[in-house]
């Protein structure tokens, strides 16, 4: 790595990288909030953050039970909610335009902190539809990127190494928690379910199932490679300061772009929101390349870099050594936490997804009746999770399809969960907000007089299958697991 004091003088392109596509990233979560929240933890929603707040109140010790949010400062209501997603999404458009970057380092990490907080504000009340380990990964890359500055000097080596240090607990983290989990991991046979029984597949997962045996294999081994291995030679450029040369910088930009061949592949394959994308970002700090960017190296001991800018990521970087321990020693923890928050603010947080896999794929399809007896049953369809078995998954990611992927949480779990019943209520109803949230609504806006819930194992149709007509799926009818329930 080309260091000249503390400035990272070869990595202004991944600068650029990082500052316009984390943005771009807060700009499609904004949009998903705005779309999301008001249904499903609105005033009205399947759980009305409101109540919430309320129950926090000023109790001290409730409040220590959230992370920092404007609502509690500020009282939450649904048009406020859309002031926030709407500042948020013009925010973060001015710096995927790069826009703040033109002006001095405090104009991007202005900007970057304002995103941060804004988001951190819907997380901290979205309950278990906001409880995805990329949700505080963004929001840890969003107040890192705050730091990297603008196009008028080099970005800080110390925001850099945090960004690698960020990766590797990501990809690390991830890896040690499937070598501990499922055994389906260590015989190398996880992603001969995987592809079929995620969260969500896409429009290639059926084609990546039907592979052979030996490529999921290798897939599993290749996983392993890319997550136990390769994250320790991101930090290879740091050796530059000891072996001149562009080998340790190569050696680097070689890891980063293994692990963003990795993400690839699972967004081709799935529909993961933006954990991925968010990946694959940060895997371009690791690729320096000399004479690209806006590097303005000099021979001061700091090169373009202001004296109160050193100073600022200088304190970013001793609180990463102060707040990293944790994150650490749970890296090599017996009883590793998966996507786990150490502190208030989620920074330095442990990572880590699919300890083990599903084998069999349940899905509950929800059914109206119009009829007062209760017999001719019609079927609602969600955006993402399969439903019409002739339907081809279609790529929603980096989009989050918040109700989607908690309904593949419903057969994991022993009972059925309170917004479930809820939602219910809300088509007995025929809630327009909600009725907007699903790909279907067989009744057209209209009432039904009875809703279920019932269940089906899914699997991909073979080749030989849907040579003779069958559809994507093949699903198998279970048994009713709540309802049928009416307002009367």
């Amino acid at each position: 790595m080309a260091v000249d004091g503390f400035a990272a003088v070869d990595f202004g392109f991944a600068r650029e990288v990082l500052q316009r596509a984390i943005a771009a990233l807060y700009l499609v979560a904004f949009i998903s909030s705005l779309n999301q929240f008001r249904p499903l933890l609105g005033e009205r929603g399947l759980l009305p953050a409101p109540v919430l707040l309320d129950w926090v109140g000023e109790k001290k010790e409730r409040r220590r039970m959230l992370h920092p949010t404007l609502f509690l400062r500020i009282r939450y209501t649904d048009r406020r909610l859309v002031t926030l997603c709407v500042a948020g999404i013009i925010v973060a458009a001015a710096l995927v335009g790069g826009i703040p970057q033109w002006g001095p380092p405090w104009a991007p990490m202005l900007c970057f902190l304002a995103l941060w907080l804004g988001y951190m504000s819907i997380v901290s009340i979205g309950q278990t539809f906001y409880s995805f380990g990329w949700e505080m990964l963004l929001l840890e890359a969003g107040f890192l990127a705050a730091f990297l500055g603008s196009h008028d000097q080099p970005p800080p080596t110390v925001v850099i190494v945090l960004f690698w240090w960020l990766l590797f607990r990501v990809e690390f983290g991830a890896g040690m928690i499937k070598i501990r989990g499922g055994q389906e991991w260590r015989d190398l046979t996880a992603l001969t379910y995987h592809h079929e029984t995620q969260p969500m597949p896409g429009p290639f997962s059926r084609q990546a199932h039907l592979l052979p045996r030996w490529f999921h294999r290798a897939e599993v081994v290749g996983n392993h490679f890319a997550q136990l291995v390769v994250p320790f030679f991101v930090f290879a450029p740091v050796l530059s300061v000891w072996i001149p040369g562009p080998i340790p910088q190569v050696v680097g930009a070689v890891a980063a772009a293994i692990m963003i061949a990795t993400q690839v592949w699972l967004v081709a394959t799935g529909n993961f929101a933006w954990l991925n994308w968010v990946t694959i970002v940060i895997a371009f700090s690791a690729i320096g390349l000399p004479g690209i960017g806006n590097a303005t190296a000099s021979a001061a001991p700091w090169p373009g870099i202001p004296l109160y800018w050193f100073v600022i990521t200088a304190a970013v970087g001793l609180l990463y050594l102060v707040v990293s321990w944790p994150a650490l020693r749970n890296l090599f923890a017996r009883r590793q936490a998966m996507n786990a928050s150490f502190n208030r603010w989620q920074l330095a947080n442990a990572y880590g997804a699919f300890g083990t896999v599903t084998k069999e794929r349940v899905e509950i399809v929800v059914e109206g009746s119009v009829d007062d007896d209760g017999l001719q049953w019609r079927e609602y369809e969600f955006r993402g999770k399969p439903g019409d078995v002739r339907r081809i998954p279609r790529q929603f990611a980096p989009y989050h399809l918040r109700l989607d992927w908690l309904m593949w949480f419903l057969p994991l779990g022993r009972s059925l969960d309170d917004w479930f019943t809820v939602f219910l209520l809300r088509l007995l109803e025929a809630d327009a907000p909600t009725l907007a949230l699903l790909r279907v609504d067989p009744f057209d806006g209209e009432p039904p007089r009875w809703v279920r819930a019932v269940s089906y194992s899914y699997r991909f149709a073979t080749r030989a299958e849907r040579r003779d007509g069958a559809g994507v799926w093949v699903r198998t009818r279970q048994a009713v697991v709540l309802g049928p329930l009416g307002l009367r």
